[in-house]
């Protein structure tokens, strides 16, 4: 095996952490060296829960914003950006030529979404790179044919302008990434970062993408992106604990950005086989005070366990409403924490439903632990995955958003009897769940789809190089 040095570099988002570590960890596993990068203030915040393994250790970049007075002061999302852009450009430089002048020269760049500049200092330092895309296979599928058929514009008023990708249903607007429809206000931010990912990969023919997917669960799209650009399926990217179980010590992502409370596995455990609902809306998405109302009652009145993560803020407001639906939780069966070990609860045999926001990890955790999905999307890939779920892949129901209001009290308890209870709908997307489980199990397996591919990426770098 060539003697690979993989650099993977993030943002520090836990969405935009836990894949890359993942991978980090996969490819350390693997006998490469392997260094994990993200910002200065990042590496800070999640320094005490990241993973110790032979061959992977870790580096900081810049992002002009090392310090929290800095970042106080540093303006707007298009600002921080441009900063990033910058000052991670330059410190990525030196990165690599620290690495080179040690003796230990990047055989591979790997970066993630919003960094397309750094595809651009590989170049001009003559080091392959890999683009991971932390979104479904659809999606990166979507944004290929947004950007290369319909020009990077979307028509509201033209059915044409439905995205199609081959064998799937079409994407009409309700269910694109919101952020590519022009009246979205991240329209003007984002995709122009997300144009320049595309330009970049084509610009660079030998470069390389890493799908967070696997075979089976997205055939379809990752044939149509194979014919236009070098793509491979090294997915799903999850604590190996919960799927193949090569290490039974990996539990964790690690990299941990939100503390958790662990003090809900006792009440897990004396709660009856597939009957809790899990609700946990990630790490970004802030829900309207109207909208947490219509959850507690929709989880009340369907008279079943559950556990509730709301995150802790600094907003007087929202801590405020928090403690009110804390008590009303206490009188009821239910708990409410503000962070848990995601995958070891969607794990646990108690749980039998799981209402997301629809982020790709979620959804992407949710599929391996056989865990059925009332999908309540919010921004981003959310409503394209929320879609996937409902139309393609069969494991949960998809809320339809009333103004602000993304999912009601009657539609919650509705929901959750259709997923939960002895209904024909219910038991088929309980059937799915499991079989795609399996199918994700199967794919990391000796000979499996996922397997093979990351053999071929630590062998050869997949890269022509």
């Amino acid at each position: 095996m060539k003697h690979h040095h993989f650099l993977i570099i993030s943002l520090p988002a836990q969405g935009h952490i836990n894949p890359t570590l993942q991978l980090a960890k996969n490819l350390a596993r693997g006998g490469t060296k392997v260094t994990f990068a993200t910002t200065i203030r990042g590496l800070q915040r999640v320094q005490d829960s990241l993973p110790t393994l032979k061959g992977l250790s870790y580096a900081t970049f810049s992002d002009g914003h090392d310090d929290e007075e800095s970042l106080k002061h540093g303006g707007d999302f298009v600002g921080y950006m441009a900063d990033l852009r910058r000052v991670g450009s330059q410190n990525l430089t030196e990165i690599l030529h620290k690495f080179l002048d040690e003796g230990q020269p990047v055989t591979c760049l790997v970066y993630t979404i919003l960094l397309p500049w750094a595809a651009a200092v590989a170049r001009d330092m003559h080091v392959p790179s890999a683009f991971v895309s932390i979104q479904c296979a659809t999606v990166f599928a979507i944004y290929h044919q947004f950007f290369n058929s319909h020009n990077g514009i979307h028509d509201d008023w033209n059915i044409e302008s439905s995205v199609i990708i081959p064998k799937l249903p079409s994407f009409p607007s309700i269910d694109l990434p919101n952020f590519l429809l022009p009246d979205n206000p991240m329209h003007p931010l984002i995709v122009p970062i997300m144009r320049e990912h595309i330009q970049e990969l084509e610009k660079d023919t030998g470069s390389l993408v890493f799908l967070n997917t696997f075979q089976e669960l997205e055939n379809e799209a990752i044939k149509y992106l194979e014919d236009k650009m070098s793509v491979i399926a090294i997915g799903p990217l999850v604590p190996s604990a919960f799927l193949d179980c090569n290490d039974s010590t990996d539990k964790s992502f690690g990299g941990d950005l939100f503390i958790k409370n662990e003090d809900y596995f006792h009440w897990l455990d004396s709660k009856p086989e597939k009957s809790v609902v899990y609700v946990s809306f990630g790490s970004f998405v802030v829900m309207s005070k109207e909208q947490k109302v219509e959850i507690l009652h929709g989880l009340m009145e369907s008279k079943r366990p559950f556990l509730w993560v709301i995150r802790s803020s600094e907003n007087e407001e929202e801590e405020e409403m928090k403690k009110v639906l804390e008590n009303e939780v206490n009188t009821r069966d239910g708990i409410i924490v503000s962070w848990c070990s995601q995958m070891e609860v969607l794990s646990h045999k108690s749980i039998g439903c799981y209402v997301t926001h629809s982020g790709w990890n979620s959804t992407l955790e949710s599929l391996v632990c056989g865990v059925p999905l009332i999908g309540c999307p919010h921004f981003a890939d959310q409503s394209t995955n929320a879609k996937m779920v409902e139309e393609v892949w069969g494991s949960g129901i998809r809320a339809r958003a009333n103004g602000e209001v993304m999912i009601e009290r009657n539609e919650l308890k509705k929901y959750l009897e259709i997923v939960m209870g002895d209904g024909e709908r219910g038991k088929e997307i309980r059937r799915n769940a499991l079989k795609w489980r399996a199918l994700a199990v199967e794919a990391v397996k000796d000979g499996g789809s996922t397997y093979n591919n990351l053999k071929t990426v630590l062998e050869k770098s997949g890269l022509d190089s």
